[in-house]
């Protein structure tokens, strides 16, 4: 199909020219055509098709035009719905405009070349396709009229060109009449009077050349103010002296020198300017002052000069948006002193033919280009430049050299090898790839962590950036306590990327940051309307990601498009699983990976091994691509597939030696994986996401996220559909561990029957050490300590070291739940044993934790203190934040049983300072109720209730049934209303803990109420049975008590008031009652209050 537009609308097809009806249809498919193989947005659609008022909804009327025009067409293919806008797919060539351009660029070389025969012929056939004047079915269109005064200045260029070739030719006879009809409809453009002043000379008619220089000097006057330019005051002192000679082409044998007509590379010769020609005079320079001030690069800017200072060429890389041309601009500006020769920027985004930059790079430094004007011995566009450049220490800036990548890097090698004294900076979305090429990466602006106050996110250059561009639009805007997580939130999604900030920024003269927030779902919409001024892929946030797009080759876009449905990061293993899809994408992933690098579609990571990633931006567009072409599905499950097999390797090696290896490997991996877990999920795959929870379950378990381990178990479980049985059982057993890690409990709100239900009969394999678990923890969650200890018993022989290993920590928690200190010391240290012989760090260093509150209970601090350092020095290979925090909170607790209070102290505000890395919610409630007591022992009362206070703020952030840690906290405030002798309050505190603690059955929180209590009974006057109750506290964890601060300073008041036969008498008559009388003596008082 062909689409004319140099005249009226023409379509045709096969030799047949179809009619397209209705003026608005003409004028979208000449905008269509004006922009062929590019997508045009409904946006742009929309302002130009209704120049007015537009209609109500123009996503639909955009629509319904397109469908009627595709109907008209001969090729209903050759228009294409893309991305949130139209393209017409067809070759440049299928456009008259574009081969006219063509033409007429390869007439003008021939031109330059001197060979006018056939720059003629080439010059002949661009015009013979003009039928009138261009877009004459769109003159009433706005987009119209630059681009049809465009194309007019293309053809009087083309005319020029081919008169000056006839001339050059020697049918200057011939041309005279032609040239006097385009002077009269042209009387002030200089070319076409300098060659009709030519033409007339040479055909001895020099008479009338001179009166045609006057007229034109007389109308210059009249109409403008002015006299002809230097060049054509030249030609005529030359007609004037009788210097002036017609140029003739070279012949193509002779060799190009100084008398030659023509030089290589340069136009053809023409009428020689005055006799001693003057050097071109090199302006100061062209950048423009900036009218917004220069946010977050600092550290790039110190990094770009140092680099500039060290070579000759810096190119600055990154993705579309990321601030490399304002950059390179301001580094521009503060180095122009320092090059007398200028700093000059040169944008390249607007130039298509890779053979126009030397001429762009001319126009930007305001030198006249090489033509008929110039003397017999021309200097072409290259020893312009270079004569230019050779004159004083220079800074260029090539700006936008992704699209002509190849020619911007000749051009540069060839300019810096001649010019000693120049500097280029350029900036490109990929390098040059030429020798001295310094790489300067220009990444996103830094961004604040998710969570950040706002005295941390306004120190990021990201929200910098937001706030001073929305202050511009919406003054008075500043970033407060309530809206911080919204500006946080946008700049974090748009991967703090300038431009995508800046236009966000701008929306919120009408939107609250808030919904803008909730609008980025659909940002290529949401992020249009940029300056005006803008080059248009500056104008919106899909213009910008197009750009790049559309420079990729065909196997680097399928590639990019399927490699958007990795959240997190990217490696060529996982990356060829999708390069194997059909159809198949042919070069190896890690070449296609590091073109995609280099073109600023992914980014590399740090780290031994090659890891990419795609900004969520460019995710987003890649997406959108993947669903139009119907791909989505393929790629999501060869994604899940992939890390399925991944995990299922993984999994035996997280339980043994190699956990070191395989641990930080699939945390980099948990966008990932969570990613499949919800394509799994949301398919309704249960066999997938059932068989992935197995494999995972020991990363979880090691890592200790037991809490979302624990819910990610159960909504697979809970999925419909059949799932292999050995995977089922694992990843039941595995939820039930978890949740019994996670301190929670199975209550009416899980369904447990029904996911036991599913399981295979009672013979079901417990051969898999993760299987083994399943009726311990079973038991354990169901506090029915008979059964538990029973399955275990069955179990206490499996073949698997490991399995016995952590039967043994359950068991132990078991005797824990009954206060048995002796038993859970002798389960701990099997468990020890058999953890240290298969070589897992995270559970021997479980058992060296819960061991270091056993040795406290015992009295042994020493020994407390050893296993707690041991335990923390395991996990600090394996670096998980939540069982790290556990250990440094059991290490603070035996700082202060063995009363150490300063440095305990110490050691808890180092882990909640705002500063540290994140602790989970349950570790930070452990601590705050922990500087509570250290601050309720100094009688800074005030200060213990702000710590319990933050207690219960981190306590509302548990995700999970928190039972234990509430009636930790309940009883914590206990003890702090008897220091304040609020009596009331301390027993209703009692009550509510004991409510809880007796329900979970649980005795070391029981024990403390009971020494709660105690204090509470005392402060009313009844030492006698505060002693009693001290001491049935002591009978509930079945070990010494006295080492507990606040055990010690009671007994210590007891023994004051009673005396000390009294005072342990009745110690001795609560301590010598079994569990069942302590707690009923203990529930009495708390009742009693």
């Amino acid at each position: 199909m062909q689409v004319g537009i140099l005249g009226p609308l023409v379509v045709a097809a096969d030799g047949r020219q179809v009619e397209i009806g209705g003026a608005r249809l003409r004028r979208l498919l000449i905008l269509l055509a004006l922009e062929v193989g590019r997508t045009v947005t409904v946006e742009a659609l929309t302002e130009a098709l209704w120049a007015e008022t537009a209609p109500s909804d123009p996503t639909n009327a955009v629509q319904s035009l397109v469908s009627r025009l595709r109907r008209a067409l001969p090729v209903t293919s050759a228009l294409h719905s893309a991305h949130g806008g139209y393209r017409l797919a067809l070759p440049r060539e299928a456009v008259d405009a574009y081969r006219f351009e063509r033409l007429a660029r390869e007439g003008q070389r021939a031109l330059r070349a001197g060979d006018p025969a056939t720059a003629t012929t080439r010059l002949d056939e661009a015009l013979s396709l003009w039928r009138g004047p261009a877009l004459a079915d769109a003159t009433d269109a706005r987009y119209a009229a630059a681009a049809a005064a465009r194309l007019e200045e293309l053809r009087l260029s083309a005319l020029e060109d081919r008169a000056e070739a006839d001339l050059v030719a020697g049918r200057g006879d011939q041309l005279v009449a032609e040239l006097e009809e385009l002077a009269a409809r042209h009387p002030l453009r200089e070319r076409i009077r300098a060659l009709l002043m030519s033409a007339l000379y040479g055909t001895g008619r020099q008479a009338e050349a001179l009166r045609s220089y006057e007229e034109f000097r007389a109308r210059l006057a009249e109409e403008l103010g002015v006299d002809p330019s230097p060049r054509v005051r030249d030609l005529h002192v030359a007609m004037l002296r009788g210097d002036f000679a017609l140029p003739t082409a070279a012949a193509p044998s002779s060799a190009a020198g100084p008398g030659s007509a023509t030089v290589p590379g340069a136009a053809p010769a023409g009428p020689p300017p005055a006799p001693v020609a003057a050097r071109p005079v090199v302006p100061p320079g062209n950048l423009r002052a900036p009218l917004t001030t220069f946010v977050g690069r600092d550290g790039e800017l110190r990094r770009l000069s140092d680099q500039l200072r060290d070579g000759r060429l810096v190119t600055l890389v990154g993705p579309g948006g990321a601030g490399k041309t304002r950059l390179a601009s301001t580094l521009a500006g503060s180095l122009a002193a320092t090059h007398p020769g200028g700093a000059w920027l040169v944008e390249l985004a607007a130039v298509t033919d890779p053979d126009d930059v030397p001429q762009v790079i001319v126009r930007a430094l305001g030198l006249r280009e090489a033509g008929l004007l110039d003397g017999p011995a021309p200097r072409g566009v290259l020893e312009q430049l270079v004569e230019a450049f050779s004159v004083a220490p220079t800074l260029l800036v090539l700006d936008n050299c992704e699209h002509l990548v190849d020619a911007a890097a000749q051009l540069v090698d060839e300019l810096l090898g001649r010019c000693p004294e120049l500097r280029i900076v350029a900036t490109s979305r990929e390098p040059l790839g030429i020798v001295g090429e310094t790489l300067c990466p220009v990444p996103p602006l830094a961004l604040p962590l998710p969570e950040a106050a706002r005295a941390e996110a306004v120190e990021s250059p990201a929200v910098q950036l937001f706030v001073n561009r929305a202050s511009a639009v919406r003054p008075g805007f500043v970033v407060t306590d309530a809206n911080v997580g919204a500006v946080v939130e946008i700049c974090r999604r748009l991967d703090g990327l300038p431009l995508a900030i800046e236009l966000a920024a701008a929306r919120t003269r009408t939107l609250p940051v808030e919904e803008l927030a909730v609008r980025l779902s659909d940002r290529f919409r949401l992020l249009t309307g940029g300056s005006r001024t803008a080059t248009p892929r500056h104008r919106t946030l899909r213009a910008v990601v197009a750009w790049s797009w559309d420079l990729l080759e065909e196997d680097e876009r399928r590639l990019a498009q399927r490699l958007a449905v990795f959240p997190g990061a990217i490696t060529p293993q996982s990356a060829a699983r999708l390069c194997a899809l059909p159809p198949a994408v042919k070069p190896a992933a890690l070449d296609l990976l590091a073109a995609l690098v280099d073109k600023s579609l992914l980014q590399r990571l740090d780290g031994p091994r090659p890891r990419y990633r795609m900004l969520e931006t460019i995710r987003e567009y890649g997406l959108e691509w993947l669903a139009e072409e119907g791909e989505v599905a393929a790629a999501r499950q060869a994604h899940a597939e992939y890390f399925l097999q991944l995990s299922e390797e993984a999994e035996p090696r997280l339980r043994g030696p190699e956990q070191v290896t395989w641990l930080p490997l699939l945390t980099a991996e948990r966008e990932n994986l969570l990613a499949a877990f919800h394509f799994a999920c949301d398919t309704g795959d249960a066999a997938v996401a059932v068989r992935l929870a197995a494999a995972l379950s020991p990363l979880w378990t090691v890592q200790s996220n037991h809490a979302e381990a624990a819910a990610w178990l159960r909504a697979v479980l809970e999925l419909p559909g059949e799932a292999p049985p050995p995977a089922r059982r694992v990843a039941t057993a595995a939820y039930l561990f978890n949740t019994v890690l996670s301190g929670g409990r199975v209550g009416n709100e899980v369904p447990i029957d029904t996911l036991l239900a599913r399981l295979p009969g009672p013979g079901g394999s417990d051969d898999h050490p993760v299987a083994a678990l399943l009726d311990p923890a079973l038991a354990f969650l169901r506090e029915d300590t008979a059964a538990g200890r029973a399955a275990i018993d069955r179990l206490r022989d499996h073949p698997d070291q490991w399995a016995r290993g952590a039967l043994m920590l359950l068991s132990a928690l078991l005797h824990g739940q009954d206060g048995d200190t002796d038993a859970m010391h002798a389960d701990l240290t099997r468990a020890a044993a058999a953890f240290r012989e298969t070589g897992d760090r995270w559970g021997l260093s479980m058992a060296l934790t819960f061991e270091t509150h056993v040795q406290l209970v015992l009295g042994d601090f020493s020994a407390a203190m050893t296993a707690a350092e041991e335990a923390r020095t395991l996990l600090h290979t394996l670096d998980p934040a939540d069982d790290a925090a556990l250990q440094r909170v059991m290490l603070a607790v035996a700082l202060i049983w063995h009363g150490d209070l300063a440095r305990a102290r110490d050691e808890l505000r180092a882990l909640v300072a705002p500063a540290a890395r994140p602790v989970a919610a349950r570790y930070l409630v452990l601590a705050h109720i922990w500087l509570g007591h250290l601050a309720r022992y100094d009688g800074a009362l005030d200060e213990a209730a702000r710590e319990y206070d933050r207690a219960r703020v981190d306590l509302d952030r548990l995700t999970f049934d928190a039972a234990v840690y509430r009636a930790m906290h309940l009883c914590a405030s206990a003890q702090l209303a008897v220091a304040r002798e609020a009596q009331e309050t301390a027993w209703e505190h009692l009550a509510a803990a004991f409510a809880i603690a007796t329900e979970l059955g649980y005795a070391p929180v029981l024990a403390e109420i009971g020494v709660a209590a105690a204090a509470a009974c005392l402060t009313r006057g009844e030492a006698e049975l505060a002693a009693e109750l001290l001491g049935a506290a002591s009978a509930l964890h079945r070990g010494p008590d006295s080492f507990h601060p606040d055990a010690t300073e009671l007994g210590r008041r007891l023994a004051e008031a009673l005396g000390g036969d009294a005072h342990a008498v009745a110690v001795e008559r609560g301590r010598s009652r079994d569990r069942a009388d302590a707690l009923a003596l203990i529930g009495a008082q708390v009742r009693r209050r």
